[in-house]
């Protein structure tokens, strides 16, 4: 029988903010950068005390290797990140050392994109040329449509409604969010826009009665269009229709970081309290077990 894996995948995040400029430059593919740019990024993650990523997401590849065990399948689970340490490229290799004949890729983010989760299999291929390695790999593009993943969300966004007054909480408006890529992927065909909204209308449709949009966050300033509309956007203009409520649910994330725990939690969360509303944000999938189940159905397809 095959020697068989799960390998995990996620963004990356550097260990301190000593490393920011080394993380931005691979990030943007060494494109030049100011130093006003790197700072930026630094207080940020200042601010919110450093990014949990990494460890949020060992966490994760450990649980799924428990569940994986659970129900009876001896597969060991590999982590490797983008943009940071532990990188693709040596998990790879360290997965061939270990000889893995045959592997399951999952990145975690559940929507498909050529710009993202290609990029990784992009990578995956990369390293395996690198290392002549070839496990044979098969690939989860996307797996938003998941049954536990959707109950995980649809738990999380109840809860979050419990953060407003009992009195209030049919006047919440419910905003759902994703990372935004550059709008040119809409004329590439490509599925990431509609599988977000589908994604949103799905469980809108489990949630019932509610009032409901779905945004973008954490756009990239390169120079062209991005998708949106942009969640500050979003704050602003809601706030003048009159609404004072308003409950985040990052459905294009699955764990805390940065783009949650400062574009979120600190800049909409502070235009909020500046136009009088009170924003809340559902506490992320993280180390779920219903989400954690559900990384586990889709990479055994159960």
């Amino acid at each position: 029988m095959a020697k068989k894996a799960v390998l995990m995948l996620a963004y990356g995040t550097p260990d301190s903010t000593e490393w920011m400029p080394y993380y931005l430059s691979d990030i943007r593919g060494g494109r030049p950068m100011s130093e006003e740019f790197v700072q930026e990024f630094r207080h940020r993650y200042d601010l919110i005390g450093g990014s949990p990523l990494t460890a949020l997401s060992y966490d994760q590849a450990k649980k799924t290797a428990e569940e994986l065990q659970r129900r009876g399948y001896d597969w060991q689970v590999y982590l490797g990140m983008r943009h940071w340490s532990p990188w693709i490229k040596d998990t790879v290799g360290q997965m061939h050392l270990h000889g893995i004949e045959e592997a399951v890729g999952i990145v975690l983010a559940p929507h498909y994109s050529s710009m993202s989760i290609g990029r990784y299999w992009d990578k995956v291929a990369e390293a395996q040329k690198a290392y002549g390695s070839n496990i044979n790999f098969s690939f989860v593009n996307s797996w938003y449509r998941q049954p536990n993943f959707l109950q995980a969300v649809e738990n999380h966004i109840r809860a979050g409604y419990e953060k407003f007054a009992p009195e209030v909480r049919d006047k919440v408006k419910l905003v759902f969010s994703a990372h935004s890529l550059p709008a040119r992927l809409l004329k590439m065909g490509d599925p990431y826009d509609d599988e977000l909204k589908t994604n949103a209308r799905l469980i809108a449709e489990r949630l019932g009665s509610v009032d409901w949009m779905f945004t973008y966050q954490s756009a990239a300033h390169t120079g062209e269009p991005w998708l949106g509309p942009q969640i500050e956007e979003v704050v602003v203009d809601l706030a003048q229709q009159g609404y004072k409520y308003m409950l985040v649910a990052p459905i294009g994330f699955v764990c805390d970081h940065v783009e949650v725990l400062y574009d979120i939690d600190i800049e909409a969360k502070g235009l909020a309290e500046e136009r009088g509303m009170q924003l809340e944000r559902i506490e992320m999938m993280n180390s779920d077990p219903l989400f954690i189940n559900a990384i586990v159905d889709a990479v055994t397809q159960e």
